[in-house]
């Protein structure tokens, strides 16, 4: 017995439902990228780092207990910047307001717009260190030769020393990497 034919309307829906669903997963795509952001932005995954307003920061009371902060600062291959911490660690009070300065120079003869990527490591420690301020919140334009100082505002929140995962850590590492911006050279 031959088989039956299908419908041409069942067709039609079928063709309809798989186009959809390659619709679907191509929009899930572009936004996976912003969404991973917003997600690790909102919850420290991954080391991401928190932003908070100047409101928010003066808000923060100091703890009794201390930790050390690293910093760490790189390059991007193929940037002719020269890029790190002027300071290699601060100790400090959790819960206080401290100022980290970072200095970059473009060491080529022209303009270089670069815009920094950054991470704190242990990524536990993401959720509860606080950048008030900040010069990776935008890009940086350097001319030929010039060298900025580049400071980061920030504080550790006292909440660190009461989460059962993170009450033990006695160093964060905050590390940034310069890279040339898309918006160019």
């Amino acid at each position: 017995m031959p088989a039956a034919t299908p419908h041409p309307a069942n067709l039609r829906r079928t063709g309809l439902m798989a186009l959809g669903g390659a619709l679907l997963m191509l929009a899930l795509g572009f936004a996976s990228v912003p969404l991973y952001r917003i997600f690790c932005q909102v919850t420290g995954f991954g080391g991401t780092t928190m932003r908070v307003s100047e409101a928010q920061a003066a808000q923060v009371k100091l703890a009794a207990g201390t930790i050390s902060v690293r910093f760490d600062g790189n390059v991007d291959r193929g940037m002719p910047w020269k890029f790190g911490p002027e300071q290699t660690t601060q100790e400090m009070r959790i819960g206080q307001r401290k100022m980290a300065l970072y200095r970059a120079q473009n060491l080529s003869d022209k303009p270089i717009t670069g815009v920094a990527s950054f991470n704190v490591s242990p990524d536990l420690a993401g959720k509860y260190f606080n950048k008030i301020q900040c010069f990776c919140f935008n890009q940086q334009t350097l001319q030929p030769g010039q060298s900025v100082d580049m400071p980061v505002l920030y504080y550790v929140d006292p909440a660190i020393m009461t989460d059962p995962e993170t009450k033990d850590i006695q160093q964060i590492t905050l590390s940034y990497t310069f890279h040339i911006s898309a918006n160019g050279a």
